[in-house]
């Protein structure tokens, strides 16, 4: 465990070797198969990378949760009221392919292991988009994934009934092969002991000139941000567009199977087109401002592998 370079940085830094100290006696519950079903398009995570980063994490999750879940107890028994189940938020946070979701899917089988809280669900802010016929009418279809594109009401409700310890809790479901909200399907929670909310900006704030009102972190008990060069996170981007051209675009129903024909040469420019208009600028203008509001930083190398974890002091 090393010190950050500023004496006033509120994380702790640990190289990887470090952190995959602090697995412990953590065991191994994944193989390479369930690796195999968890990965996305182009994220590379090998069982070395879970024993290493995922295992320590899960490790320190675990004690949250039993931390969290006993002062929930106490707290009920001082009001006098029956014991709430209350789930534990954790949120996620980084770029548009930096491993998100490849990153939430492989906690949520690794936490859902540990026999004090066996039911986790993982929910993605992609549901809460507005749909294309709002976005549209907005003039906001360009900026999808831009804070303005979200239904921060709809939202926020979802998180604070979560939080309430209400049952069957509904999320709305995206599509990323129409690309589009799915009219009339929910994802329903009903008290689960963890939830994983993952997205671009779970960690922004409201600004200053709505300072008092709630925001979506507000609601979460640890937050994880996921980090990479952009330059990375560019080539990362780019190699997806590629395999997606060759496989989901092609079928008939993808909202982009109009780019199933392009040469790759084509595709190239064109995933670097949008990286430039729309995936960059949302990066650096709203992702990259809240990587230290996040409890926990991830941060990767070239080849997806995690060369340092920044934890937050208490």
């Amino acid at each position: 465990m090393r010190e950050p370079p500023s004496d006033s940085s509120p994380y702790v830094c640990f190289t990887r070797e470090e952190w995959a100290r602090l697995r412990a006696a953590t065991p191994l519950t994944l193989t390479d198969q369930d690796l195999v079903q968890l990965r996305g398009v182009n994220d590379y995570v090998s069982l070395d990378e879970v024993r290493d980063v995922y295992l320590p994490l899960s490790r320190l999750l675990n004690l949250y949760v039993g931390a969290a879940q006993s002062l929930h107890v106490v707290a009920d028994l001082f009001l006098g009221k029956p014991a709430t189940p209350v789930p534990y938020v954790i949120g996620i946070g980084g770029s548009v392919a930096v491993g998100k979701s490849t990153f939430a899917r492989i906690l949520r089988a690794l936490l859902a292991r540990w026999p004090n809280h066996p039911k986790v669900d993982l929910v993605t802010t992609d549901g809460f988009l507005f749909p294309n016929r709002v976005l549209e009418a907005r003039g906001l279809m360009n900026r999808k994934g831009f804070p303005e594109s979200y239904d921060l009401r709809r939202l926020l409700r979802f998180l604070s009934d979560l939080k309430s310890g209400a049952s069957d809790v509904r999320a709305p479901v995206y599509s990323h092969l129409i690309y589009d909200i799915l009219p009339g399907e929910e994802t329903v929670l009903n008290q689960p002991d963890i939830v994983l909310l993952e997205g671009l900006n779970v960690l922004q704030t409201p600004g200053a000139q709505r300072s008092s009102a709630p925001f979506v972190s507000d609601f979460f008990d640890f937050s994880i941000y996921v980090d990479a060069e952009e330059e990375d996170i560019l080539a990362w981007f780019t190699e997806r567009f590629l395999k997606l051209r060759e496989t989901a675009f092609r079928d008939p129903s993808s909202f982009f199977r109009q780019f199933a024909a392009l040469s790759e040469a084509e595709a190239v420019n064109f995933a670097r087109q949008v990286w430039a208009d729309i995936n960059g600028p949302n990066l650096r203008e709203n992702i990259v401002p809240t990587r230290d509001r996040a409890r926990l930083v991830l941060r990767q190398k070239r080849d997806h592998s995690v060369s340092e974890v920044r934890l937050r002091r208490l």
